[in-house]
């Protein structure tokens, strides 16, 4: 009988397991790594796959939703039009003795926290309120003096003004570094999107209401990276825009906030984890935004973002492009720029966070089982095979099974150490079926079968393995 025990599971154990599994690496480590930017290892890149293939197939597998893939440099006026070049900024911080640079916000949120975890309800209700308020640097900073915010890491109370800093990163296209010739990496994926809306429309023969989706890099020049793969300057979006008449968009929202919410608990990811989080300050743009949360470790944070966009994306590129961006709707014999209902998801988060579900921690027998639950379509490897002995004929049998197997499933062979012994590796890394060759197996054509999370075993034909492992992945 095992124990299960998530409750103590610590940020730094996720981040050890995935270095040492192979998940996730720190970027340029032999160099001292580079802040904020990380490598998906042979784990780690599987996963990512499998939860980008995943969302792809509950995007596009329909008749309402194409994909694309845009380009991550466009041309300067597209973040121009989105408002990125003026307003996409965090308001920064420095303190004048430990020289550290902070968000201000999250220094303030850092703050209203720390008041509820002394049961300081009322006063961390009216910060919160003030942070809402804010809208600008002189606001930031008076609130961070008026309450003596301090420095998290040293205690220390001296601050420089708050000044905005803008998170594209700028570079240049040709040999001079001139502004004629300067561009930006995108900082989202869905300006791709908006700029496309005609070329999929015509090219595709669709009809709103109808979305377009893409997954790709994102980057942004981050003030502070941090906790892990949560927030990083470099990271992997999945977007979907849904095109809709206008008068129709709170029924399609209502829709999307379902259809995503049921993709998380599909995926098995543990409904108690996770919590609709309604925007108490709307864009100037937005009707209604709410985010998927889920609870880390380090605590509550954003997966997925939902958003009635209304007609504004379409309406500024019309603006600034010239181009109109429309919809002629022939039965009603009408023309109408659509709302955008948007949903974005982290393809870096949301591996973060189904890294964390699917961690446990058991004791078996005495002895401590370190497992990753993860749905079957979700991990790196889905089954591994096993001789029980190197000789008598079962590393051969093994072998041709493994490579069997490996037709249709990404599958591992491993002949090293006990039996006890390979099964936990696999079970620390996710994979749910175990296949053992044995004595019988000669005899009879029958191979054991054990699955991960309940760590019972079946005796099934070698050759129903295949079939087997496909429908419990199914």
């Amino acid at each position: 009988m095992a124990t299960t025990s998530q409750t103590n599971v610590t940020l730094d154990t996720i981040v050890s397991l995935a270095k040492r599994r192979g998940f996730i690496f720190q970027s340029s480590e032999i160099y001292g790594g580079l802040n904020g930017c990380w490598d998906y290892g042979p784990l780690g890149v599987e996963l990512l796959r499998n939860i980008k293939e995943s969302w792809w197939r509950a995007m596009t597998y329909r008749d309402d939703i194409e994909g694309i893939d845009a380009a991550i440099l466009m041309h300067p006026r597209v973040w121009e039009a989105s408002g990125h070049v003026q307003s996409f900024s965090d308001p920064m911080i420095d303190n004048k003795i430990s020289k550290k640079r902070y968000r201000a916000d999250h220094l303030i949120e850092g703050e209203i926290e720390k008041l509820r975890k002394k049961g300081r309800t009322e006063q961390a209700d009216a910060l919160e309120a003030k942070l809402n308020a804010a809208s600008d640097p002189a606001e930031f900073y008076q609130i961070i003096i008026e309450h003596q915010i301090q420095d998290p890491e040293t205690g220390q109370a001296e601050w420089t003004e708050v000044r905005q800093f803008n998170l594209m990163f700028k570079t240049y296209i040709g040999p001079l570094e001139e502004s004629s010739s300067a561009v930006y990496l995108r900082p989202e994926t869905a300006q791709g999107i908006f700029v496309n809306f005609t070329n999929v429309l015509q090219s595709s023969r669709q009809k709103v209401p109808f979305g377009i989706a893409q997954i790709g890099k994102s980057f942004r020049n981050e003030i502070n990276t941090k906790n892990f793969l949560f927030r990083t300057r470099e990271f992997e979006q999945m977007e979907m825009q849904f095109f809709v008449k206008p008068g129709e968009d709170a029924k399609w929202y209502d829709y999307w906030r379902e259809q995503r919410w049921n993709w998380f608990r599909d995926l098995g990811m543990q409904m108690e984890r996770l919590r609709m989080k309604p925007h108490e300050k709307l864009a100037h743009y937005a009707r209604a935004a709410v985010d998927i949360e889920y609870q880390f470790p380090f605590g509550w944070g954003e997966l997925e973002g939902i958003h009635n966009r209304s007609d504004f994306d379409l309406g500024r590129h019309t603006e600034y492009s010239g181009k109109k961006l429309e919809y002629f709707d022939q039965v009603a014999n009408e023309r109408y720029t659509p709302f955008v209902i948007e949903t974005a998801v982290g393809a870096s988060r949301s591996t973060m966070a189904f890294l964390c579900d699917a961690y446990a921690e058991e004791e078996v027998k005495g002895e401590k089982r370190n497992v990753l639950r993860f749905h079957p379509k979700l991990a790196p490897y889905k089954v591994a095979v096993f001789p029980l002995v190197n000789k008598d004929g079962m590393p051969e049998f093994a072998t041709k099974l493994h490579g069997d197997l490996q037709r249709s499933f990404k599958a591992f062979y491993d002949d090293s150490g006990a039996v006890g012994r390979r099964y936990r590796r696999q079970d620390e890394i996710g994979t749910p079926f175990c296949v053992t060759i044995d004595g019988q197996t000669l005899e009879d054509g029958t191979v054991t079968v054990r699955d991960r999370d309940t760590m019972q075993q079946e005796r099934i034909p070698a050759e129903g393995v295949g079939g087997y492992v496909g429908q419990r992945i199914a």
